[in-house]
Order: C-alpha cells, then structure tokens, then sequence
C-alpha cells in the first residue's frame, strides 16, 4: 500500500428497524419529561422555594433590612442552649426510631404468624396509635403523665412504685415524649415490616428447617438479608419525620423543664415565631439539613450497592 493512503471503511448501514425504536423511544422520553414537567413544577413551588427563601432568611438580620451572612449560625453554636437543642434533637430522634424498629418488627414477627382471619383485626387494633392525629393523642398522653391526676403514677402507686415526676424533671421529660413518640410510629415500623415479611419466600424456611436451622439462625440468615433495603428506607424516612417533630413536644412539654427537651422544629418555632427572630429561627429549622444529608446519602448509597449485587 502506498505512503499516505487510507483504508477505505466501508459503512455499515443500521437496520431501518432499529434507527426506528431509537426514534419511538427518544419520542417516548421526550414525552415522558413532558408529562412530570407540572409535577416538577409543583415540587419545587412546595420544595425548593421554600428551602431557598429559608436560606436566605437565614442570612439575614433580625429585622430583616441587612445582609449578615452565617452570624445567625455562629450566635447558635455560640449557644449553651442550642447546643442542648441539638444534644435533644439526636437523642431523641436516634432512641426513639430504634425502640420503633425494634418494637414494630417484633409486632410484624408476631402478627405474620397469625391466621389472616385473626390477622386482620389485630392488624386494624395495632394501627389506631398511627392514624389518630398526634396532638390529639399527645393530649391524651399529658393527661396520663400530669403530675396531680397522672393515671400512670396512680397505676405505679397501686403496686407500691412512688410518682415519677414525668413532665417535671428533665430526663423523665424526655423519656416522656420518647414513649409517646413510639407508641405513635411504632404501628407504621410494623406494618411496612409486615409487607417485607409477606415477600420472602416460604420456600426458604422450608430448606432452612430441613437443614436443621434454628429459629435464630433463620431470622439472622434468611429473614434480615430479605429485608436490610426495607429496613433502611423505613429507618431512614422515620429519622427524618422525627428529627422534624414538632406536636409532641409543643402539646406535651412545650420544651420544658428550663429548655431542656427542645428538638429542632419547636425551638424554631420558639425563636423564629415567639420571641420574633424569624431569620434565627429559619437558621435553626436549616441544623437539620446536614445531618439529614450525611444520614441519607450512606443509608441510600448501601441501598444501591445492594441492589447492585442482588443483580
């Protein structure tokens, strides 16, 4: 071959049938993105506005004439108090969603081996906590914790237990607003667990129990691994509605004793509507966003290698 020529490639013409799927399905997602543009509009009318003004806000001055920057942020961490609001917040959340976990996959466990006649009315029974509002039902729980007609100190003294001082004293303020917090999500840990439980194969427990597998051994092998992504969303949302509550804290304690049992929601509520400092307060409402963030990135991104691996 001479210096300097090229080799002619001869080109391949694509089937006419797949330079057509190609087009229908470009045309398919252009319409696709079409459709959820209204939707993607609402998201963020509701979402991304809000959140970009509360930034804002939060960079401003009291009365909201000047640009301050993350001085709001820096008073806040400056804060004795705030520092207890964030030692609160994550007491909270954390104890509070894994007695829920606990407690609502031991109730998914009992009720999956119940007959479905029986099934269904004790699943309805165990799912009033969740679909009763919460500040109606915490209303409930501050009469029963009420140091002068408390009906759970009048129980505790019937089988010689003194009072516990459950609204009075800061620690027993906070286990408070826990049991109530569990007693209200619980139902939801149990019926998402409940659904996970249904999809596992009998078949596997079958082979399990053949081998001469325990009931341990099944729950640690077969029935956990079955279940870790659902597991980890329903851990995961629960954080968040949680690092976020803000009725049983306002109905129950109201951040007292001395604003020791504030979480986010109610102390932003407290700076930003009560005393007046909306630009502290949405600075406040901002703390949960970080730890949020970390939170779900780790959980989602263990969701993913999963998933990945199962494929």
């Amino acid at each position: 071959m001479a210096d300097g020529a090229t080799l002619a490639v001869p080109r391949v013409e694509a089937p006419s049938g797949t330079s057509s799927l190609k087009r229908f399905a470009r045309r398919r997602s252009t319409i696709a993105f079409l459709m959820t543009l209204p939707l993607m509009a609402v998201m963020g009318g509701l979402v991304l506005w809000p959140a970009g003004y509360a930034i804002w806000l939060s960079m401003l001055s009291r009365r909201m004439t000047s640009f301050i920057g993350l001085e709001n942020f820096a008073i806040l961490l400056e804060s004795e108090t705030f520092r207890l609001v964030i030692f609160q917040s994550v007491f909270f959340a954390v104890t509070a969603v894994i007695a829920k976990a606990l407690i609502g996959f031991w109730l998914a466990h009992m009720l999956h081996h119940i007959p479905a006649k029986g099934q269904r009315k004790w699943r309805g029974m165990l799912l009033v906590p969740w679909v009763i509002p919460p500040a109606l039902s915490t209303l409930g729980w501050w009469w029963m914790f009420e140091p002068t007609y408390s009906s759970v100190n009048w129980l505790l003294n019937v089988v010689g237990v003194p009072s516990v001082p459950w609204l009075g004293q800061p620690w027993w303020a906070r286990i408070s607003i826990i049991i109530v917090n569990v007693w209200y999500g619980a139902p939801f840990f149990m019926i998402m667990y409940l659904a996970a439980l249904k999809s596992v194969p009998e078949a596997l427990y079958e082979a399990a129990a053949i081998d001469g597998a325990t009931s341990w051994q099944r729950l640690r092998y077969i029935t956990l691994p079955m279940m870790r992504n659902i597991i980890s969303i329903t851990v995961l949302f629960s954080l968040i509605v949680t690092f976020a509550n803000y009725d049983i804290v306002r109905v129950l304690t109201n951040g007292g004793p001395r604003d020791l049992t504030h979480v986010f929601a109610s102390y932003a509520f407290q700076v930003g509507i009560l005393a007046g400092n909306i630009p502290r307060g949405a600075a406040v409402s901002l703390f949960m966003f970080p730890i949020l963030a970390v939170i779900a990135f780790f959980v989602l991104r263990g969701v993913n290698r999963r998933n990945r691996e199962e494929a």
